[in-house]
C-alpha cells in the first residue's frame, strides 16, 4: 500500500473534522443540529451511498469469486464479534461502557475511509468487494449496533425501555433495505434511467462531509486531554488495529489465493473506528463521549497502524 496516499487520505479527513469543531466553536452548528445532520446521515446518505455502489459501469466479477469474499468476510465478522466482547474485559473496562468498545471493534469506519481509501491504493477493481464488506456492516449495524445502543440508552435512563419491544419489526429500516437492494441490483445488473444512480452518487457523496462535520463538532466539545488521556483506548488500538489485522491477514493467506481479496481485507480490517456508531448513540440518547474519543484516537493513529499492518501484506 502507498504510504502517501494513506496520509493523504488522512489529511483531508482532519481538514473536515476541523471545519466542524471551527463551526461549533463559532456557532454555527449547535448540538441540536447535529443530532438532525445524524439522522439525515443514519437514513439518507448512507444508504444512497450503499446502493449507487450497484450501478458501477466495470466488469462484474465472477460469482464464485463473490462467494469466496462473502464466506470470508462473514468469517471475519463473526471474529470481529467475539473480538467485541472480549476486548472490554481484556482491557478492564467499566461495564457501563463494555458497548462502546463493542461499537468501536465491530465498526471499522469501512464507508467514509474504506472505500475512498482502497480505491486510491487497490483501485477500484477491489470495490466490489468493498461493497460486499459494506452490506455486511450495515446489515450488523441496524440489528447488533442498534439492539445495543437501545440497551445502553435504556439502562442510562435516556428512553423508556419500551423502545426495545418489537425489536425485530425495527429490523426493516433504510439499513437492512438499502443492503438488501444493493445485493439484488448488482447481482441481476437491474437496468434503471441514469438519473437514478447519479442521484444516489450526488446524495452518497455528502456522507463523508456530514459525518465528519458532526465529529468534529463532538470534538470541539471535548478538551483535547480527553482524548489523549485513556491508556485503555490505547490498548484498543493496539489490538483491534494492529494485532487483530496482521493476525487474520496471517491466518487467511493459508486458505485465499486472491491477494486482491486478501488485500482489501487487511485495509478494511486496519482502518480506523467508524463515525456511525456515534450517529445511532445521538439518535438512541445513548451516551458516545467515548465512542467518539476512540473514533478520534484512532483515526489520527491510523497515519502509523494502516502502513504497519500493509507491512505484512
Amino acid at each position: 500500500m502507498s504510504i502517501t496516499v494513506v496520509i493523504q487520505q488522512m489529511i483531508m479527513i482532519f481538514i473536515l473534522i476541523g471545519i466542524g469543531m471551527i463551526l461549533y466553536k463559532r456557532e454555527m452548528l449547535s448540538e441540536r443540529t447535529s443530532k438532525q445532520i445524524s439522522g439525515i446521515i443514519v437514513n439518507v446518505t448512507n444508504p444512497a451511498l450503499l446502493i449507487c455502489s450497484a450501478f458501477g459501469d466495470g466488469p462484474k466479477v465472477s460469482l464464485r469469486e463473490l462467494g469466496t469474499a462473502l464466506i470470508i468476510f462473514i468469517v471475519i465478522y463473526a471474529l470481529l464479534l467475539a473480538a467485541a466482547f472480549l476486548i472490554p474485559y481484556m482491557l478492564r473496562v467499566e461495564k457501563g461502557y463494555h458497548y462502546s468498545y463493542q461499537m468501536l471493534t465491530v465498526f471499522g469506519n469501512v464507508g467514509f475511509i474504506g472505500i475512498p481509501l482502497a480505491s486510491a491504493v487497490l483501485g477500484t477493481e477491489c470495490l466490489i468487494f468493498v461493497s460486499i464488506y459494506n452490506l455486511i456492516y450495515n446489515i450488523l449495524i441496524y440489528t447488533f449496533g442498534i439492539s445495543v445502543l437501545q440497551k445502553a440508552a435504556a439502562r442510562q435512563g435516556a428512553v423508556d425501555t419500551n423502545v426495545l419491544s418489537g425489536r425485530w419489526q425495527k429490523l426493516i429500516n433504510a439499513g437492512t433495505l438499502s443492503a438488501a437492494a444493493t445485493i439484488i441490483f448488482y447481482l441481476i445488473d437491474f437496468p434503471v434511467p441514469d438519473i437514478v444512480p447519479s442521484t444516489l452518487t450526488y446524495m452518497g457523496q455528502s456522507t463523508t462531509l456530514l459525518s465528519m462535520l458532526v465529529l468534529g463538532a463532538s470534538v470541539a466539545q471535548m478538551a483535547l486531554k480527553d482524548i489523549f488521556s485513556h491508556p485503555r483506548l490505547y490498548g484498543f488500538v493496539l489490538l483491534r488495529q494492529i494485532l487483530m489485522p496482521i493476525g487474520c491477514v496471517i491466518l487467511f493467506r493459508l486458505f485465499i489465493g486472491d491477494t486482491l481479496i486478501l488485500s482489501t481485507l487487511a485495509l478494511m480490517l486496519a482502518v480506523p473506528a467508524g463515525n456511525l456508531p456515534l450517529m445511532l448513540s445521538k439518535q438512541l440518547h445513548a451516551e458516545g463521549e467515548t465512542i467518539a474519543r476512540g473514533i478520534i484516537l484512532s483515526t489520527l493513529l491510523s497515519l502509523v497502524t494502516i502502513p504497519v499492518v500493509s507491512l505484512v501484506l
